[in-house]
């Protein structure tokens, strides 16, 4: 059975087997609808369990630790830790000296408890803010830690920020992500500390064991602070437990055998294997996500000639690459997707496929073939290496349609696939000269990280001074008639400049046992297991 979450439904309004897990058996439960254990495979190996350190997407994270707001399965934030989202119109956002700068405050929410029992305060959020920005912590992003200039606690359940600006993607960054616990933190070196290996949140769940590279076994918050409509305890599950499974094969054959009760991202090509399987279902729901081409600045020196990333541009045949992923996907042309109406523009410059215009490009340029078929310039052959994260079926297939592409206009790509930690590395330090995967935003997505001179995310070495100057106005103004204006002059020139080819956007492939009840799923980058408190296994 298939259910799908068209994106009009879900975006409204806003814009992914160890002998010690045979032992790890459903618990029976103590009321109807609560106890058991539910398995999820991850298609990727975790480097940390904190937030703000790893390069990954925090699934584990978010059912573990918590932040003042998150984004629901509408992409619209709402409060969590705190007992309301700040707006301009309740009061909460505050802007100061002339429409410069902003206060945001957040009222807490009373009677939360850390895992160890400590009460959650006030400060904790201003020892997060600290915490983060220490030039000593080496963070995956501190977005949003330098526009804070201060932060007032005049009691335990206030928190006064002070912004240096006006972030317009305040809600996106830093407090969302999660709260850090002071009491548990405060003089430690949060780079080597245990609470990389065995977070202490808020959360649902707690960790109980971490083995690398093989699962990690949450079980039930007993005093979790949330209730459900009847007043009764949450969450309803006993255990949670994260089997780290980077191969799609080895995925697929588990789950359809149940050793896996939830696979968040099917690879498209296989999802047709889960078909009439008794006791799975899949829904396919809407990601704020796009799939990507990008140049390496600080490799060949070819790569930093428009002419080549203008004639690769032009060789790419998107719907190529949609039916070999089994149709899911869909064109794009813009790092910006549709479904952000407010952000999107339409009238954004696209590469037309045009494999003659690719090849008049490099002529014109002086690259030309030899006798192998290969375009030389100079000495420089136009020969690089392309990486994608190994074991990932649908990246692995759009890899070998991309090899076939560039090869028609006479440039050779050479898969250096890496898996894990290895890929990720590769991407934030630039090991590599084409590099295909994808990103995914919030529900109020910032792209200087993606594509600003010092964005975290940028680990091709692409800078545009220009470019930086329209983030600048783009992510400082809450005014909407503005941003939809930047946000335009961004995607133009990015465009133009041509850093990354933007390819498809994507939907999730989500396959669940037909027994998990409440799941709800999240197209933001605080995943699906943002929310898992209700989610109840029938029977």
């Amino acid at each position: 059975m298939t259910t799908e979450f068209s994106r009009r439904t879900a975006l409204k309004g806003a814009l992914i087997g160890t002998a010690a897990l045979a032992t790890l058996r459903a618990v029976p439960g103590w009321a109807q609808g609560r106890g058991g254990t539910l398995t999820a495979g991850l298609t990727y190996d975790i480097d940390t369990l904190n937030v703000y350190s790893t390069g990954y997407l925090g699934d584990v994270q978010a059912a573990v630790v918590e932040g003042l707001l998150a984004p629901n399965g509408q992409a619209e934030y709402v409060p969590v830790l705190a007992t309301e989202v700040p707006t301009l119109q309740n009061g909460g956002i505050v802007l100061t000296d002339g429409g410069k700068k902003m206060t945001v405050t957040y009222k807490l929410r009373p009677g939360v408890k850390w895992h160890d029992g400590q009460p959650f305060t006030s400060a904790d959020v201003k020892f997060t803010w600290e915490a983060v920005k220490d030039e000593k912590f080496i963070a995956e992003s501190k977005d949003g830690t330098e526009d804070i200039e201060s932060i007032e606690t005049p009691d335990e359940l206030t928190a006064i920020c002070h912004y240096n600006t006006v972030a317009s993607d305040f809600a996106s960054t830093l407090f969302t992500f999660g709260i850090l616990p002071k009491h548990a933190l405060e003089g430690k070196d949060l780079n080597t500390d245990v609470y990389n290996e065995k977070p202490l949140g808020t959360g649902p769940f707690m960790v109980k064991e971490f083995k690398r590279g093989q699962y990690v076994l949450t079980e039930r918050n007993p005093n979790y602070w949330r209730k459900d409509d009847k007043g009764e305890a949450l969450p309803y599950l006993d255990q949670l437990v994260f089997k780290i499974i980077p191969d799609s094969n080895t995925l697929m054959t588990q789950l359809k055998s149940g050793e896996l009760g939830l696979v968040v991202q099917v690879p498209y090509n296989q999802a047709k294997q889960i078909e009439g399987v008794a006791g799975l279902e899949t829904i396919k729901g809407p990601l704020l996500s796009w799939q990507h081409l990008d140049f390496n600045f600080k490799g060949p020196k070819s790569l930093q000639d428009l002419a080549v990333r203008k004639a690769i541009a032009h060789a790419m045949n998107r719907q190529t690459l949609v039916r070999a992923q089994g149709g899911f996907p869909e064109p794009v042309k813009s790092p910006v997707v549709p479904v952000f109406k407010d952000l999107y523009d339409p009238n954004t410059p696209d590469y037309a496929f045009d494999v003659a215009q690719a090849n008049k490009l490099l002529d014109d340029a002086g690259y030309a073939k030899g006798s192998d078929g290969i375009r030389a310039k100079d000495g420089e052959t136009l020969s690089y290496r392309i990486v994608v994260q190994a074991g990932r079926a649908d990246d692995e297939l759009a890899e070998q349609v991309i090899i076939a592409q560039l090869k028609a206009i006479g440039i050779a790509a050479n898969p250096d696939n890496k898996t894990g930690v290895a890929y990720r590395e590769a991407r934030y330090k630039g090991d590599y000269d084409l590099i295909y995967g994808r990103w995914i935003t919030s529900a109020d997505p910032v792209y200087s990280v993606f594509y600003g001179t010092k964005g975290a995310n940028n680990g091709q070495g692409y800078s545009n001074p220009k470019l930086d100057e329209v983030f600048a106005k783009l992510e400082n103004t809450l005014d909407p008639a503005e941003r939809k204006a930047h946000a335009a002059e961004m995607q133009k020139i990015l465009a133009e400049d041509l850093p990354s080819i933007p390819l498809t956007t994507n939907v999730a492939v989500i396959a669940k046992t037909t027994k998990l009840k409440d799941f709800v799923p999240n197209p933001t980058n605080m995943t699906n297991f943002v929310d898992t408190s209700h989610w109840h296994l029938e029977g």
